[in-house]
């Protein structure tokens, strides 16, 4: 079979990491380049990923009590001034507009980079009482920034984002509520992308413009660099403040309330790839997979096989899972690489022999292993085996993450496990900027986050040896 196999075209990750990444993106039919650079096409099987995300996700966003809103897709330059930190941190990548029909606008308008200044606007219009609070908001939109070099999935000037932005009575309701969603994405990112995460607090240079505090979920590839996946913000009443949003509280005072904001991207599908895939291409989450289950009928031309082979389709269709049988005539050997390219996470083979024998064969695309099953239990077994083939992928890939975890006790023994092994590199921190940037020019690391599960070194700070009480996770980001 390995003959007929077209991995060929996929260039092998231990060669090279990045080649392999663009060519599974585009052999696997997820992405495709337009004329404008850093612009992608989603192909129907990319989008397809996405939507299943985006469905899943945003029942978990409901359950906090979320709703779904739509913002303009133009800000007013006026408007994005407002608040002074979150617009100098976006004013570089802006795309702006500047007429409008064939005519000069009075004002341009910047093409949304993110929607805080939209979201405090409104809030500013219909927050009058505490009873109205919270306000719970989401959009599903896609945004646009003006980034100097783009990759599929990773960096795009346009990409597909959710952005949720609330509003609450006290600080200590939004701070909860900032936790709440992160781990919303820390438990969303486990249970249904099976993809370990490291909770953590961003340090005052990475942390959102215009936020008081910033907290992230950080995932490892398999080529051992770290991916933000998801980030959850609070922002205190400084928004409030710059946009004049006031409530009039219990005892009849007016009072600023206290923001968050909180995001994920289509950047998931890319750590999806680079967490889970191999040299043969995807290897899907079963949650998110378009495809669950390929039926591949064996010696198809024989009598009854087609028909047999529908009616599992049609059976494990109305048991709820996403089916596709495969009846070209193309060969067994290129179907089989065909789906194993696409990450599917299962395939169903049935043939005469089978069918006389009342049995079928599922063969999953972690491990390839065959599993003989009655055709009456069929439902039961791709249950039985979605589950496993999600946990198999977890495992993998939460070895890969702590098998890559390194302590370091001086910026010279982080700059040498950094790249002899890749990976986190743990050490004290005493806080100060200098010593993060010295860590970036010497050896690199870009700190990751000061993770909410903290561990005591020791008592000094690995780059300058003054008191630190803050162990920090570096490492080489996309």
């Amino acid at each position: 079979m390995a003959k007929d196999k077209k991995v060929e075209q996929i260039t092998d990750m231990e060669v090279d990491f990045a080649q392999w990444f663009t060519d599974v993106c585009k052999k696997a039919q997820l992405i495709d380049y337009s004329s404008i650079k850093g612009v992608f096409i989603y192909r129907p099987y990319g989008y397809a990923i996405w939507e299943n995300i985006q469905n899943i996700m945003d029942k978990e966003f409901k359950k906090q009590g979320v709703e779904n809103v739509y913002m303009p897709l133009l800000i007013p330059e006026s408007l994005l001034q407002k608040e002074k930190d979150h617009v100098e941190g976006f004013a570089p990548e802006c795309a702006w507009v500047t007429l409008g029909g064939g005519e000069r606008l009075e004002e341009k308008m910047a093409i949304r980079p993110t929607s805080e200044t939209l979201f405090c606007e409104h809030f500013a219009h219909v927050l009058q009482s505490h009873r109205d609070l919270p306000m719970k908001y989401n959009q599903w939109c896609s945004v646009l920034r003006w980034e100097k070099t783009s990759r599929p999935f990773l960096r795009h000037r346009e990409f597909l984002w959710q952005e949720g932005h609330t509003i609450h009575g006290t600080a200590e309701e939004a701070k909860d509520f900032t936790e709440t969603m992160l781990n919303v994405y820390a438990d969303f990112c486990e249970n249904v992308l099976a993809m370990p995460v490291t909770r953590g607090q961003k340090t005052e240079k990475e942390k959102f413009n215009g936020a008081e505090a910033t907290y992230t979920i950080e995932c490892m590839m398999h080529d051992r660099k770290a991916l933000q996946a998801g980030t959850s913000h609070y922002f205190g009443d400084g928004f409030a403040k710059a946009f004049g949003i006031e409530f009039t509280d219990k005892n009849n005072q007016k009072t600023n309330p206290h923001e968050t904001s909180w995001g994920v991207s289509t950047r998931l599908i890319g750590g999806i790839i680079m967490t889970h895939g191999d040299n043969n291409g995807l290897v899907l989450p079963p949650k998110v997979a378009p495809v669950q289950v390929v039926i591949l009928p064996v010696a198809q031309h024989k009598p009854g096989v087609l028909d047999a082979a529908n009616g599992l389709k049609n059976r494990l269709i109305d048991a709820g899972y996403r089916v596709k049988l495969d009846d070209s005539d193309n060969s067994m050997g290129w179907k089989c690489a065909e789906y194993e390219m696409k990450g599917v996470p299962l395939r169903v083979e049935c043939g005469p022999r089978d069918l006389e024998n009342g049995q079928c064969v599922i063969v999953r695309r972690t491990d390839r292993e065959k599993i003989v099953c009655k055709l009456e239990d069929l439902e039961a077994a791709i249950a039985e085996q979605l589950t496993a083939v999600h946990n198999g992928m977890y495992e993998r890939a939460k070895k890969n993450l702590d098998e890559h975890i390194f302590a370091a006790y001086s910026l010279e023994e982080a700059k040498e496990l950094q790249e002899k092994n890749g990976g986190y590199i743990k050490t004290m921190w005493c806080g100060d900027l200098e010593c993060e940037l010295a860590m970036k020019e010497k050896a690199g690391m870009s700190s990751r986050c000061i993770p909410f599960a903290q561990e005591h070194l020791g008592d000094t700070c690995a780059c300058c040896g003054k008191p630190a009480n803050k162990m920090v996770y570096w490492g080489v980001a996309y």
